[in-house]
């Protein structure tokens, strides 16, 4: 874009704005402060209800959905921290029910009682500690070989898919689940299952300590945070909830930009803003993190069993976030290139007559679109409304969003606007000046 040019349009903003000082309708002012304060709350509600809105739809995915419930959750029992944790917890639980010393006593016991001499029964005295040890380290060991194998990976799996409903229902209030979770905040876990298991495995081994282990009926905390009470909550909200409000939050922002005065800076502004909340709630959970693992290590559970748990319950909530984060950037950036800014208007400018060198080069050398072309100039506008508007339905209906499908359908929507930037046929005129909008 030549100085000419720039000038010229400098001159017909000038020539509106002095249009509409001279205009005898005296109320527009105090209209136009009414509709941008209109514009304002709408925008304010909207961005205040978005991440409330994200919260509500991560909780009812999560919760709800129990493909999804036992995907997120699953991998845990291929952490290494947790396998320890849930191992050292197995194993303790074993050592409650079954006295190791009086066992090996009563067994060294008996092997006295058949007379031996004083030298052998003195060396039996010696090896009754170590071998009281040695079998507390055995079921150590078996516990932790269990539950490191695929074995306890499947039957977590299929406990997680077989309780969820049980486990919907204690988040509901309704009692006598597997997945115990109490007033407090207390996540616990049955370890009768994995007891089972590790006495398979010592029967399978020949061991006969396995007979005499009972049946365990233990329910260790894995977890215990005032945060799964706000679960409790917030399922029971998201439930009435998670589906309708983030439409709620659409309609507040998208009426609230139209009402504005200047809808395109009023966009960009949004969705700026749209970012900063949902970059904000990202490091929010990573602050929640620092304060979840102090909360309940070492306590309740070693700090990186705790740090483990909370990053696969998060992972989903932070990766939309992101996406979001993302998407409002984006949406800035396209509104600001849009918008009447004297910088946005030269990069058009210049992008437009990139556009009609291509063009021209096309033609010169047989390549042309013809009627077409000139029907999509006529139709121009609109069909960029219609792209743009479809891709943001994409990424909406998306549940949750991700940060490869907000830059794909992004990337797809940029590549749609210079195909019919490459494909129009404006008029002579346009090409050789400048059109309406600057461009």
């Amino acid at each position: 874009m030549t100085e000419v040019d720039d000038l010229r349009l400098r001159v017909a903003d000038l020539e509106r704005e002095n249009e509409r000082l001279r205009a005898p309708d005296t109320p527009r002012p105090s209209r136009g402060r009414a509709r941008t304060t209109i514009a304002v709350v709408l925008i304010v509600v909207g961005l205040l209800l978005a991440p409330v809105a994200a919260l509500g739809t991560w909780a009812r995915l999560q919760l709800v959905d129990t493909d999804r419930f036992v995907s997120t959750f699953a991998p845990l029992a291929e952490d290494r921290a947790v396998q320890a944790f849930v191992a050292d917890e197995v194993a303790s639980a074993i050592k409650a029910q079954v006295d190791v010393d009086e066992l090996v006593r009563e067994v060294f016991d008996g092997v006295r009682e058949l007379g031996l001499p004083p030298r052998a029964d003195a060396a039996l005295r010696l090896l009754e500690g170590p071998a009281a040890q040695g079998l507390e380290t055995l079921i150590a060991d078996v516990a932790a070989q269990v539950v490191a194998s695929p074995v306890f990976a499947e039957v977590w799996e299929s406990s997680l898919r077989l309780t969820h409903e049980r486990a919907l229902a204690i988040i509901q209030g309704s009692p006598g689940t597997a997945l115990q979770l109490a007033e407090d905040g207390t996540l616990s876990i049955d370890l009768g299952v994995v007891a089972d298991k590790v006495r398979e495995e010592l029967a399978a081994r020949g061991i006969g300590i396995a007979d005499l282990i009972p049946e365990i009926d233990r329910d260790v905390p894995i977890l215990q945070a005032d945060a799964l009470v706000l679960i409790r909550t917030v399922y029971t909200t998201a439930v009435a909830t998670g589906f309708w409000l983030p439409w709620v939050v659409l309609a507040l922002l998208v009426a609230g930009v139209s009402i504005a005065r200047r809808p395109l800076p009023a966009l960009a502004w949004t969705a700026a803003l749209f970012a900063v909340v949902f970059a904000l709630l990202g490091v929010g959970l990573g602050i929640g993190r620092v304060f979840f693992v102090g909360a309940v290590s070492p306590s309740v559970m070693p700090e990186a069993a705790a740090s483990a748990l909370f990053v696969q319950l998060t992972s989903l909530i932070q990766s939309t976030a992101v996406a979001l984060a993302a998407l409002g950037a984006l949406i800035a950036i396209g509104s600001w290139l849009a918008g009447p800014g004297r910088r946005a208007r030269m990069l058009r400018g210049a992008a437009t007559q990139g556009s009609n060198a291509l063009r021209a080069a096309g033609e010169r050398h047989g390549l042309s679109t013809g009627r077409f072309g000139e029907y999509v100039e006529r139709w121009r506008p609109a069909i960029l409304v219609v792209v743009a508007v479809v891709g943001a339905l994409l990424i909406f209906l998306n549940r949750p969003p991700t940060l490869g499908g907000v830059v794909g359908v992004v990337l797809g929507v940029a590549a749609v606007f210079l195909i019919v930037e490459l494909v129009r046929r404006p008029a002579a005129s346009a090409v050789a000046g400048v059109d309406d909008d600057g461009r």
